[in-house]
């Protein structure tokens, strides 16, 4: 059977590592050579690992940040996405069982700005099947100023999503929540809140207030004015003398 050299990892080489002279060998493989593989030790030594390799296993170009790109977790961000940073205890990080690769989603607690407040704290899924970059402790300062060290889970999310994350990071509380990694199924769920757990009632999911109509105005008042009385007729007054009699009569007015 013939064989060709190719490059092969001399150790194991974990993610985010810069590859160097010594990670590397060119040794015969045996069969048909893997998609991507390099036959040269050039071609992949200063690029940065985005999926652990095991020692003797190819080296290829799909486990390779881009050239220049350099190591550690920038290089395993794919365009277009972003690497948030949640710290979290042992009991936000789902007791150690979120490390790099597993999905998780991201549940908050807290209260509304515009809610019914007789309904107490609200809790709801805020995204869902979110894949953990990373895993690990760091360092920050107490109040103090000592060093303490806290664990730190790096999800990958497109940038909307950060934005959603960061802000319910400084007004919520965050809880992880393991999921399958086969499970892709966006569930909906309504949320939960803390007046109907003992009663066992559901919050009813938010459904968008058509606008009130505006009342009709009211029809005009119509004011009717009473019509004007008819002008009064004149009267006139007639003398008539005769001898020692006198007697007046009247012409024009009403009945005449």
């Amino acid at each position: 059977m013939s064989s060709t050299q190719i490059v092969l990892a001399s150790r194991d080489i974990d993610v985010g590592s810069v590859l160097k002279e010594e990670d590397v060998k060119l040794a015969d493989w045996p069969g048909s050579v893997p998609v991507g593989a390099s036959v040269k030790t050039q071609d992949v030594v200063g690029r940065g690992i985005t999926t652990a390799i095991y020692a003797r296993e190819p080296v290829i170009e799909s486990r390779l940040a881009p050239r220049g790109a350099g190591g550690g977790l920038a290089a395993m961000i794919p365009p277009g996405m972003r690497a948030f940073a949640i710290r979290v205890n042992e009991v936000v990080g789902v007791a150690g069982f979120v490390v790099a690769g597993m999905r998780v989603d991201v549940l908050i607690s807290g209260n509304t700005p515009r809610g019914d407040q007789s309904l107490g704290t609200l809790s709801k899924t805020l995204l869902q099947n979110l894949e953990v970059l990373s895993a690990g402790q760091d360092f920050k300062k107490d109040a103090e100023g000592k060093p303490i060290m806290v664990q730190v889970v790096n999800l990958l999310v497109n940038p909307e999503q950060a934005e959603q994350l960061s802000l319910a990071a400084s007004q919520t509380t965050i809880q992880l929540v393991l999921r399958n990694p086969l499970d892709r199924e966006v569930a909906k769920t309504p949320g939960a809140a803390m007046a109907n757990l003992f009663s066992g009632g559901k919050l009813k999911p938010e459904v968008p207030q058509a606008p009130r109509p505006r009342a009709a105005a009211p029809p005009p008042v119509v004011v009717r004015m009473a019509p004007p009385p008819p002008p009064k007729k004149e009267e006139f007054t007639m003398e008539i003398i005769s001898g020692t009699k006198k007697a007046e009569l009247k012409f024009g007015g009403e009945g005449k």
